[in-house]
């Protein structure tokens, strides 16, 4: 029987090595957790992904409810379904995935798309040294496969379509000696029969007489490569990692470094049979407080839905996996990592921020409509009353988690606050610190991007030391707090220097002289602590927010006050839609205006950030100006004092 491959030309699928010409490509452009709801009806998942052009795999499976994981690509055509949980043939219905999109793809009424059940789905494009799809028929004889992922693949997954064989896997860290099963519990197995006892190369695998090249058997692989770069500005960054560790059983897990921090994961242990293949991803909520059994799982050998375990964390630098679910002391366990997105300088505001006004309902309640899935959501009571409090939540704490700005206090957690961040907004419960009934309140929504804003956490240690981030650009804001302990919120700004802080939730001037910056600037991938001291206390867990100037996006700078009326150039086409201020020579409050409340030509409303007073609505100090904001000659002392210093973070 003649061999039958089935993939698209070279050029209609964007394949081709990296060259200084070459369109850029990001983790962004290839890659997308989007997570979503059934309506037994049809709708359209838009995630950003080109797959009528480009061609790629979408992975799905429901959350909610016992279901079968549904994997369908664009070489066996849409409606075509196999099952990681399963050994079942691959079978078709017109009523699943019923077209790949340019930006994305089509549910039908059926299963990925039960009424009311929640999903997540997994889309992978094709990409040179990222992914790809090949489809083969076998001849019983050892034979190669060619590919086209540009590298030599790090995991390769192949699954008998015409009939009912397991899903063997092979895995760079095993070796071709070894197959591992993704439908099973199973540790590896020895098998030189199965990838013919020959490692792949960058344009071809070897399949030999096992299962996986029965003659007359019509196979998919799906391949990953293996930090083979081709991303990002340059063209050399790595998006994804095959590797293997052995588990240390240390409190606190152990760093896996990958050199950029995951968003995506998939374990499984190895020297022993009884472990299925953990998944876990940032959007349905893999945190830094995954350690107290609050990371979501699914399995991708098992149709339950999804559980919370302890399952680690993902850190600047990688991931950490903890405790005997994934990191048992002397075990094995191999694993494939997606670095975290987006990875493109944003080149707007509104793909990064947004305010966001709403009355609340006592009742579970979520906002929608946002540009971006947000990553940090403060909110405030505008009014003063018993549950006025700011709350700042972020995705990598996890939701139902918050510190109050005006406050010292360690984080609270509370069930019924900001209860899931969700693909274009949060959802609240009815808890009355950010959802009372009928009272008004205000969200600033931000999203990591690179230049404008990131979240790292980390734990201190006394010790003078650097902290990793992936801001990618130096950071010119820093704000720290102790999650576990009873400190203020410190602040490094540049224009003020790396021996001189500030706090958030105090209107005392700026302390020079005080190098809790360890005397040191902080880098593009680096900032500085001193040893003992309010940022890098033994034992405290610390959360640190860092913004920094993106040309038309965001400006973190500084002013003199005048008195009068004063125009502060950030650099903007349509003026700042959010304005921080706080004066540094002097006391003077933390002042926060947007454009969801108004930044008008009259009355602007404010909260200020340090107090729990109510929202001021009657000053004119604040006004609107193309290229920032502007500041009236009736501002206050804090805001516009003659000769005054100030440090102010805009965002357009």
């Amino acid at each position: 029987m003649p061999l039958i491959e089935t993939k698209g030309a070279a050029s209609a699928q964007g394949y081709g090595e990296f060259t200084a010409s070459a369109p850029k490509v990001y983790i962004e452009d290839v890659f997308s957790t989007y997570l979503y709801t059934g309506n037994g009806s049809t709708q359209t998942i838009t995630n950003g992904i080109d797959l009528s052009t480009k061609g790629g795999l979408v992975w799905t499976k429901s959350r909610s409810n016992i279901t079968f994981h549904d994997l369908e690509d664009t070489v066996r055509g849409a409606g075509n379904s196999i099952y990681s949980n399963s050994t079942n043939a691959s079978d078709y219905s017109a009523s699943r995935i019923t077209a790949f999109n340019s930006n994305g793809y089509s549910l039908g009424s059926v299963e990925p798309n039960v009424n009311n059940y929640t999903y997540a789905s997994w889309t992978f494009r094709k990409q040179p040294k990222f992914f790809d799809v090949v489809t083969y028929t076998g001849t019983g004889t050892t034979r190669t496969v060619s590919h086209n992922l540009g590298s030599v693949p790090g995991m390769i997954i192949v699954k008998r379509t015409d009939a009912a064989v397991g899903w063997i896997t092979y895995h760079r860290s095993l070796g071709a000696d070894k197959i591992v099963y993704l439908n099973t519990t199973d540790a590896s197995a020895t098998s030189t029969s199965a990838w013919g006892n020959t490692s792949p190369t960058s344009t071809e695998f070897t399949v030999g007489t096992n299962a996986n090249n029965i003659a007359g058997g019509t196979f998919v692989a799906y391949l990953f490569a293996h930090d083979a770069g081709g991303f990002g500005l340059s063209g050399t960054d790595n998006v994804i990692s095959c590797g293997s560790y052995t588990g240390n059983g240390a409190t606190g897990g152990q760093l896996i470094n990958l050199g950029y921090e995951a968003q995506w994961v998939m374990i499984k242990q190895t020297n022993a049979s009884g472990s299925g293949w953990w998944m876990m991803d940032t959007m349905r909520g893999w945190t830094v407080n995954g350690d107290f059994g609050s990371d979501a799982n699914l399995y991708a050998n098992t149709s339950g839905a999804e559980s919370n375990q302890v399952l680690g964390q993902p850190d600047a630098q990688g991931f950490r996996p903890i405790q005997d679910n994934v990191n048992q002391s002397g075990q094995t366990y191999i694993y494939i990592a997606i670095r975290r997105g987006p990875m493109k300088v944003p080149t707007s505001g509104t793909s990064v921020y947004q305010g966001t006004t709403r009355s609340g309902t006592g009742a579970a309640a979520s906002i929608s409509g946002l540009a971006f899935p947000p990553d940090a959501v403060l909110t405030r009571n505008r009014d003063s009353n018993s549950s006025s409090r700011y709350a700042m939540y972020d995705k990598l704490r996890g939701p139902t988690i918050y510190l109050d700005t005006a406050a010292t206090d360690s984080e609270f957690t509370v069930a019924q606050s900001l209860t899931s961040f969700n693909q274009t907004g949060e959802s609240f419960g009815t808890g009355a610190i950010s959802n009372a009934n009928a009272e008004p309140y205000i969200n600033w929504q931000f999203r990591r991007a690179p230049g404008f804003f990131d979240v790292v956490c980390y734990t201190g240690n006394d010790v003078a030391r650097t902290v990793s981030h992936n801001l990618g650009a130096v950071p010119e804001l820093i704000i720290v707090k102790a999650r576990n302990n009873g400190t203020g919120w410190c602040c490094y700004a540049a224009s003020l220097g790396n021996t001189t802080r500030i706090y958030l939730n105090q209107t005392g001037s700026a302390t020079s002289g005080v190098s809790s910056w360890n005397s040191t600037t902080p880098t593009s991938s680096v900032f500085s602590l001193l040893g003992p001291g309010d940022v890098n206390q033994s034992g405290y867990n610390y959360v640190a927010y860092l913004f920094a100037t993106v040309a038309g996006v965001s400006k973190v700078g500084s002013y003199t006050g005048s008195g009068t009326t004063k125009q502060i150039d950030c650099g903007f086409t349509g003026g700042a839609r959010f304005v921080l201020i706080k004066r540094t020579d002097s006391t003077g409050d933390w002042y926060v205006y947007d454009s969801a409340r108004g930044i008008v030509s009259g009355d602007d409303p404010y909260l200020l950030i340090n107090s729990t007073a109510a929202e001021v609505t009657n000053t004119d100090y604040v006004d609107t100006y193309s290229a920032g904001f502007e500041l009236s000659s009736t501002a206050p002392a804090g805001l516009n004092a003659n000769g005054g210093t100030y440090i102010f973070l805009a965002i357009a």
